[in-house]
C-alpha cells in the first residue's frame, strides 16, 4: 500500500511535487474553523494501515499547530500505520535557550510537543544556531535535507552578478554555502 500524502492547505503543491517524486500517493485534508474559531479537521482519504506523511510548512506556526496536532490524532485514531510530517520550515527553532530572566525555551516546548504527535519528521535547513542536532530537543526521528546546492544551482544558472545576503548573523552558515558555490 502506498504512503499518503495529505497536504495541509496552502501547501497542495508541495504535496503534488512529492506525489510525482516519490511512490506515494496525495489525498485530501479538510481543516476549516467554526464561526467561534475553534478547528475542524477531517481526513477525505482512508488512512487505515498506512503511511501518512502531513505535509505542512510551519511559517506562521501558531495557526499551524493545533490543526496538525489533530490531523496526526485523528490519522491514528482512524488506524494510520505511521505518521509522519514534511515541514520544509520547522518553526520555533530561534529560542533554544533563555536569554533573558523569566523567557520561556519555547523550541524545546515545540519538540516535545509536536515528537508527541507524530513519529518522525523531515525539515530542510532547520535553524540549528546552539544546537548540533534536533535530536537534542526531538524525542523521535528526524531527517534533515539540505537545499544549499540546489539554490546555488538555481542562482548561477538564472543571475549573472549574484550577492548573497542573509537577514542575521546566525544565516552566515547558509549564505555561505550558497555564495561558497
Amino acid at each position: 500500500m502506498l504512503p499518503l500524502i495529505l497536504p495541509f492547505p496552502g501547501n497542495e503543491a508541495l504535496a503534488a511535487a512529492l506525489g510525482g517524486a516519490l511512490p506515494a500517493e496525495v489525498g485530501t485534508l479538510t481543516v476549516r474553523h467554526f464561526p467561534d474559531g475553534e478547528t475542524y479537521v477531517r481526513i477525505d482519504t482512508p488512512v487505515d494501515g498506512r503511511v501518512v506523511l502531513l505535509a505542512c510548512t510551519l511559517h506562521r506556526p501558531d495557526d499551524k499547530l493545533l490543526p496538525l496536532v489533530f490531523a496526526a490524532a485523528t490519522a491514528r485514531e482512524l488506524g494510520a500505520a505511521q505518521i509522519g510530517l514534511l515541514a520544509p520550515y520547522l518553526a520555533y527553532m530561534r529560542q533554544d535557550r533563555r536569554f533573558l530572566s523569566g523567557e520561556g525555551i519555547t523550541s524545546a516546548y515545540f519538540a516535545k510537543l509536536l515528537s508527541t504527535a507524530v513519529d518522525w519528521i523531515v525539515t530542510v535547513d532547520p535553524h540549528l544556531h546552539r544546537r548540533a542536532s534536533l535530536g537534542e530537543i526531538y524525542s523521535v526521528p528526524t531527517t534533515v535535507l539540505h537545499a544549499a546546492t540546489l539554490l546555488s544551482g538555481w542562482i548561477s544558472q538564472r543571475v549573472q552578478r549574484p550577492l548573497i545576503i542573509g537577514p542575521d548573523a546566525e544565516s552566515a552558515q547558509w549564505v555561505g554555502v550558497v555564495a561558497g558555490a
